[in-house]
């Protein structure tokens, strides 16, 4: 465990190196708030009407735009190693769940924001896992990237994060009232006081260097592993660099070039006036009239303004843009289409890659940041009894569990942004559909792709009961088809209305169908005497009309399997409507979805 003397060498080291990477943070930070004059001062004067930039801030747009692309959550499944069985199912679904409770807890959806922002602007974001024993569960945070210095080993692991902020004095002696002598500042007492926060393996320190290195709290690191990972841009080195490093000084010539043409404009209408000799007075006003035997030499002298300015503009922005990686169709002026490659140029510049690789890059992270929630959940309260409440696809849940027993050692989860991610929901959802009809992935595999969250085994079994529940009113709607059958026949109908007229009073009242249908069909006999003889007179007789006739083949209009003659199996009741994937899976020779209905009618050969 390393002393306050050797971290602070080591804060001292690790800042030194990264100096020229923390100003160009603070360029960035500077450009992307509007204060260009501070980056650049020689370019702007210090006073005056043209002192501020009055051009759309690109990099400030291109940034928040990539940041709200990137930021929707991606989908978190756990999965068993067997999934075969009920018990491995609803393990790994608990499980979810209880990755669900640590995301919603953590408010991660709203950080997700900022924390792509940074990742885009400045190359890199680190992320914590914090206890909070309050509520005896683990956090998870987002940090600021500046001021933010990780000490990263070779095979990527995070070994330690300096965290650097600056506090002010007063707010840090209330925080602080024990120590409020050694961190006033007598020569500035309003001023900023340098806070550093260390973190290992083994120890969290925090500690103001400007005092003396005075040492304000330290606790050991009850888990034994270093809580921090970093999601960092891929680059050719180790230094991180953000999105817009390269496009600053084009950003400050744009507004540099559209100061000079207002100028410019200015000092046109402004400009002093030429008129020949003869006029001896000169009226101002509208419509004020000045004489002279030469009215066509009275003008405003012209200002020269060189076409190449305006041409230079131009290439400025076009270079902002390539620079920046941000394409122009940003803007919506472009259609896409899937068929003709329009959709490909609506995404051209590299805009989808930056997403897919910035997911690419957050998956990795989030993978192991719900590991290490797993293993500060299950080691600090193995057997504390925990309630999770939350909302997943719009449905609200309760879950009680506890650590030891629903964890039990397993910390993996799968973490999918989809083969979607980057595409706009209409065409994703006839992406999938089209593979899913050729039998290319599978209903599970679609499911845990698409570009929103859900839990997907939970999601198949109410796709199950919803089929079994649609099945089960298709044989009842078969069954009311029958009447006219066995009318025709001899039979009695009046079991079948009985039945039918109990489900649609069961279905008024709010009871499930499976309810309903199971009072109204069920074997009922009559009781007899002890010992009596199924079928003779006196023993246990079936009710009529509630089960199928020995002889049903031999009725007139059904078959030999209790099916109509001249109604499809999947036709009966409501069928022949075609299914979401028939109205959108196909499309149009525009590459537009296929949103016409039609109903078939096929009879088995």
């Amino acid at each position: 465990m390393l002393n306050i003397e050797q971290i602070h060498s080591h804060y001292t080291a690790i800042r030194s190196r990264y100096a020229e990477r923390d100003g160009k943070m603070q360029d960035v930070l500077a450009i992307r708030s509007g204060r260009m004059q501070d980056v650049y001062p020689d370019l702007f004067p210090d006073d005056g009407p043209f002192n501020e930039p009055i051009v759309a801030n690109m990099v400030d747009i291109a940034a928040r735009d990539l940041a709200e692309v990137t930021a929707p959550l991606p989908s978190f499944n756990c999965s068993s190693s067997t999934m075969v069985s009920d018990a491995a199912r609803k393990f790994a679904e608990k499980r979810s769940k209880i990755v669900a409770g640590y995301i919603e807890a953590s408010d991660l959806q709203r950080q997700m924001y900022t924390a792509a922002d940074r990742y885009y602007s400045y190359g890199f974001v680190p992320v914590q896992v914090e206890v909070d024993f309050e509520s005896q569960m683990p956090k998870i945070r987002f940090l600021d990237s500046i001021g933010s210095y990780p000490t990263i080993d070779r095979f990527g692991r995070v070994q330690s994060l300096f965290q650097r902020m600056l506090k002010p004095t007063q707010d840090l002696m209330a925080q602080y009232p024990e120590l409020a002598y050694a961190i006033q500042d007598r020569n500035n007492p309003t001023g900023m006081t340098e806070i550093v926060r260390y973190h290992d393996k083994d120890q969290d320190v925090i500690f103001l260097p400007g005092r003396g290195n005075l040492l304000l709290d330290r606790s050991p690191n009850l888990l034994g592993e270093c809580m921090v990972r970093v999601v960092q841009r891929p680059s050719l080195d180790d230094n991180p660099r953000g999105q817009f490093d390269d496009v600053l000084a084009i950003q400050v010539a744009k507004a540099r070039f559209a100061l000079l043409s207002l100028e410019a404009a200015q000092k046109s209408v402004q400009a002093p006036i030429a008129m020949p000799e003869d006029v001896r007075e000169l009226a101002l006003g509208p419509d004020s009239v000045l004489r002279s035997q030469q009215p066509e030499k009275i003008r405003r002298v012209p200002i020269e303004i060189p076409q190449g300015a305006f041409s230079q503009q131009a290439l400025l922005e076009n270079e902002m843009r390539q620079g920046s990686r941000y394409p122009e169709v940003r803007g919506g002026n472009l259609d896409a289409s899937i068929v003709t490659g329009r959709g490909v140029q609506a995404l051209m510049g590299g805009f989808d890659t930056q997403i897919k690789t910035a997911h690419s890059m957050f998956a990795r992270v989030f993978t192991e940041i719900i590991s290490l929630c797993f293993k500060v959940d299950e080691q600090l309260f193995a057997r504390a009894e925990k309630t999770l409440r939350g909302n997943e696809n719009g449905t609200p849940y309760e879950i009680k569990y506890r650590p030891e027993k629903d964890i039990k050692g397993d910390y993996t989860v799968d973490v999918q942004y989809g083969l979607m991610a980057g595409l706009d929901p209409n065409r994703a959802l006839i992406f999938g559909l089209q593979a899913r009809g050729d039998k290319l992935i599978s209903r599970d595999f679609l499911r845990r792709q698409l570009p929103i969250s859900f839990n997907a085994v939970e999601e198949e079994q109410k796709v199950d009961t919803e089929e079994m529940r649609d099945a089960m009113k298709a044989a009842i709607a078969g069954y009311a088809q029958a009447i006219p059958v066995l009318a025709q026949n001899g039979q009695n109908p009046a079991d079948v209305l009985y039945a039918l007229s109990t489900v649609i009073k069961g279905r008024q009242k709010g009871e499930a169908i499976e309810e309903v249908v199971a009072q109204a069909f069920a074997p009922r006999e009559v009781p007899t005497t002890e010992g009596a003889v199924p079928g003779s007179p006196g023993g246990p007789q079936a009710q009529p009309g509630l089960t199928p006739s020995a002889g049903g083949e031999n009725l007139e209009g059904i078959d030999a399997f209790g099916n109509l003659r001249g109604v499809a199996p999947g036709q009966i009741g409501q069928g022949g409507r075609p299914d979401i994937q028939t109205l959108l899976a196909g499309l149009t020779s525009a590459g537009q979805p296929n949103l016409q209905a039609s109903i078939s009618r096929r009879l088995p050969a």
